[in-house]
């Protein structure tokens, strides 16, 4: 069982328009809602990879019901824990003329201590069973930027890998996380350094390790990504696709990489999925909705080759 914890999932609602006007009466022409967040994109999809996926997180009122109840109806096991605050709506707004993508995220209300501590005991009744452990995402005012190192310290023979950024980041590598992956702008952001040569970006990858994660694994968007293992670096070059929405790529990437390595691929292979699951969620509109069919074909046009 793979477990994937995130604290801020969502209610997504993606509103498609012809041509946005700014100021304007704006009538979409589309609009599709579905469950979100990190942590549940990656746990879509785990299953639609046919993975075990277990998801985890805090929920609260009607929205989370909904949450609980779609997470259900697909078949993913889930367990949260209640807040008194509701889940979240984020709207993603697609314009066709401009072929833009504008994410509009509403923050996390704040979360008591004790629905932190609930979690925690949570994971330890369910680590037992975990292959596994996904951190994704944030974690709402009230939490600790210790809470994810203390989520992979609760259970100390599940791999875990963190998809975070900042101090969340940075004080999780001190529980000796299997991979750490944020996005290219995200580790500059945590390690207060420029990436903006693949030297400077090489420099912080080891950084990483040398703060504690066993490897790193630094998303690039359209351009891939790059993966280093302690000894060497790899470059993931991503199939070239035409993107309907690519919200959520980088949470599939996620996701195929935690399923190739469950299997015992290598990094360099187990890049190969991940890369083909983040290219198959641009094509489709709702993030984390991805197509096996579509992962089984781009990964035979997925390269990854030594640096």
């Amino acid at each position: 069982m793979i477990i994937c914890l995130g604290t801020t999932p969502a209610v997504q609602r993606v509103m498609v328009f012809k041509k946005l006007e700014i100021g304007e009466v704006n009538r979409a022409v589309e609009v599709h809602q579905g469950i979100a967040g990190k942590s549940v994109n990656v746990a879509k999809v785990l299953a639609a990879l046919n993975r075990d996926v277990f998801a985890t997180g805090f929920v609260g009122g009607q929205r989370g019901e909904y949450i609980r109840a779609e997470l259900k109806r697909r078949g993913i096991k889930n367990n949260f824990v209640t807040v008194n605050n509701e889940t979240r709506l984020c709207v993603t707004i697609l314009d066709q003329h401009e072929g833009m993508i504008t994410e509009l995220v509403e923050e996390s209300a704040p979360v008591e201590a004790v629905s932190f501590a609930n979690l925690l005991k949570l994971l330890a009744e369910n680590k037992q069973q975990a292959k596994m452990l996904l951190l994704s995402g944030t974690v709402p005012a009230g939490g600790s930027s210790s809470f994810y190192r203390q989520c992979i310290q609760q259970m100390p023979d599940v791999p875990a890998i963190v998809d975070a950024q900042a101090k969340l980041l940075l004080e999780s590598l001190a529980a000796h996380p299997l991979i750490a992956k944020p996005n290219r702008k995200e580790l500059a952001a945590a390690l207060g350094v420029s990436v903006d040569t693949d030297e400077e970006l090489k420099s912080a990858m080891k950084k990483l390790t040398d703060l504690g994660a066993k490897n790193a694994v630094i998303t690039l968007g359209t351009q891939g990504a790059i993966a280093f293992d302690r000894h060497h670096f790899w470059k993931v070059k991503s199939p070239a696709v035409k993107a309907v929405n690519s919200v959520g790529s980088g949470d599939a990437f996620t996701a195929g990489l935690a399923s190739a390595l469950v299997d015992g691929q290598p990094l360099p292979e187990a890049c190969k999925l991940a890369a083909a699951c983040g290219a198959a969620n641009a094509l489709t509109l709702m993030a984390g909705e991805v197509r096996k069919e579509d992962v089984d074909r781009l990964v035979s046009q997925t390269t990854v080759t030594r640096l």
